[in-house]
């Protein structure tokens, strides 16, 4: 990728502005959309949904909970109410059938504050930056877990950045805009990606639930990969590029299968190539003529 574009400017020259930003306008679309749902009610009067991101009820009729709170809320001692399980029952369905972590990508409003530092990282050439571990999240996740053990209570939840900036929003947001503040700017100057992709427990437990999702994105035309290094600029996870883009010699299936992969759509928009697409989990390809450039696996 040349150092005086940014990621996707090929694409746009390419394919049109609005094609190389499809999916993320999709997303946008989405998120704003999961929000004004939850919003409608407390602000306007139109309850469409009643409660709120982590335990709701749709039309008077359809339960909706995070399996992460409830099972927060089973290792806390607690005996959830059977509505509550069969709502997680109905949200973990969908997440393992579409990938787990689209939660992070198209319903997370913390997404869109994060995208907003990675974004501004990338127009300031912001280089520097702590490299956090990726495996910290699962840490993190154990903890919130064991923490919820020994407390009885669903500590994580007094703390928790998705459900705090969604109390904001109904009740005032006050001191929340310290707090979303202070993600961006942990992001953008201390750790690139460093709350999504390094320490947030709420996409690990989603990367898990997600692990044999059949939706995934494939690099279906990997031969055509011209090595302009897009893709792994604008991922979140570019670990989970390589074995399926520079597979071929080693017979590697080009769809990524790595379970921290968002779905987010990103690397097909940015690709020149058109390399990128959606497909299942059990898509095969014939393409034998690609070779291993990229000796190093970004971390």
């Amino acid at each position: 990728m040349s150092a005086l574009l940014q990621p996707g400017a090929e694409a746009i020259a390419h394919k049109g502005r609005l094609r190389a930003h499809q999916w993320l306008l999709l997303r946008r679309s989405v998120q704003l959309a999961v929000l004004g749902l939850f919003l409608s009610g407390p602000l306007l009067g139109v309850w469409i949904i009643k409660g709120n991101i982590a335990s709701s009820l749709t039309l008077d009729t359809l339960p909706l909970s995070d399996p992460f709170l409830v099972t927060q809320s089973l290792f806390a001692g607690h005996r959830p109410e059977t509505t509550l399980l069969i709502g997680a029952a109905l949200v973990a369905v969908f997440y393992f059938l579409v990938g787990g972590r689209v939660y992070c990508s198209w319903i997370c409003p913390i997404n869109m504050i994060t995208d907003l530092s990675a974004w501004l990282r990338q127009r300031l050439h912001i280089k520097s930056g702590l490299r956090l571990q990726r495996e910290t999240r699962y840490w993190l996740l154990a903890m919130s877990l064991i923490a919820a053990s020994i407390s009885g209570s669903m500590v994580w939840e007094l703390i928790n950045p998705v459900t705090t900036v969604y109390r904001g929003l109904i009740f005032g947001m006050g001191g929340v805009w310290l707090l979303i503040m202070g993600l961006f700017l942990f992001d953008l100057f201390i750790s690139p990606r460093g709350w999504c992709s390094h320490l947030c427990p709420m996409g690990a437990f989603y990367s898990l639930a997600g692990r044999f999702t059949p939706v995934r994105i494939s690099a279906v035309k990997r031969e055509q990969c011209n090595d302009c290094m897009d893709c792994y600029a604008i991922c979140p996870e570019p670990q989970v590029i390589p074995p399926a883009l520079k597979g071929a010699p080693q017979g590697r299936s080009p769809v990524i299968t790595g379970s921290n992969c968002t779905n987010c759509g990103r690397c097909i928009d940015v690709c020149s190539k058109e390399v990128f697409r959606f497909t299942s989990r059990f898509y095969k390809s014939t393409d034998s003529s690609n070779t291993f450039k990229q000796s190093e696996v970004l971390s």
